[in-house]
């Protein structure tokens, strides 16, 4: 059986379900697993998304189940990693978005990774590093008063640099709109700034598609399940997914 081209680890069932469907949309065969399988992958796939109940859990619980699926996903022989999370960043604090994202980052030995819950067919963008839900901000759409994760602020810099030990820094949108290529020059330039993850504006599907071929050959990319949206190409231009399969 081929190698595995893309592992994704999402933090809830729905998430992973609009994960699989992005990606079977854009042309990859994908399995969805209800957690970590204890045997190894039989089906002939190009990703596989494996849906873990994690958004909520503590924080070291999240971390322990997310680095179980990366090494089944690893074993699996899976040449990207996606960590899927919710697009209005569902998290406190303390995580869980935070931990497991620098779990998984130090596991595949470090280096930059991206962060973008963005998703705007579903009114979920992200200008100069707010996330919006359609035209209001994030802490005044009524994600506020969340029982479990309030969200106080739509400031993605400030939540992720208080949930991570790393430092977070900033790719706006007139970055993005320049594409792909003005992306990575400027993930290089964060990255060469000691910075440790990179939220990236997002305001339609043409950005998600720049963000997603800025992103290839990265060990991990975090995002809600849009992002994802333009990571088939890259497997696709570099002939390991089948011209037809788009």
């Amino acid at each position: 059986m081929k190698k595995l081209l893309l592992g994704c680890i999402a933090d809830d069932f729905t998430g992973a379900t609009d994960l699989a469907n992005n990606l079977v949309r854009a042309g990859m065969r994908v399995v969805q697993t209800i957690g970590v399988p204890e045997s190894p992958l039989t089906d002939e796939v190009d990703a596989v998304v494996v849906a873990l109940k994690t958004r909520t859990l503590p924080a070291a619980d999240a971390v322990s189940q997310s680095l179980a699926a990366l090494s089944w996903l690893q074993a699996q022989g899976a040449q990207q990693i996606y960590f899927k999370y919710c697009s209005t960043f569902d998290s406190t604090d303390e995580g869980n978005i935070g931990p497991v994202a620098d779990a998984l980052l130090d596991a595949l030995g470090g280096g930059l990774a991206l962060v973008c819950p963005a998703f705007p067919a579903n009114g979920r963008s992200v200008y100069q590093g707010y996330l919006f839900v359609g035209a209001a901000l994030l802490n005044e759409s009524g994600m506020e008063n969340h029982p479990l994760t309030p969200m106080r602020d739509a400031n993605l810099v400030r939540m992720m640099s208080r949930q991570t030990e790393g430092t977070v820094g900033l790719i706006p949108l007139v970055t993005v709109a320049q594409g792909a290529a003005a992306i990575r020059r400027t993930m290089l330039q964060l990255k060469e700034q000691g910075r440790r993850y990179a939220v990236i504006d997002a305001v339609m599907n043409d950005d998600l598609l720049a963000i997603g071929e800025a992103a290839d050959g990265h060990a991990l990319v975090t995002g809600g399940s849009g992002v994802a949206m333009g990571l088939p190409d890259n497997f696709r231009r570099a002939g390991l997914l089948g011209v037809g399969n788009s």
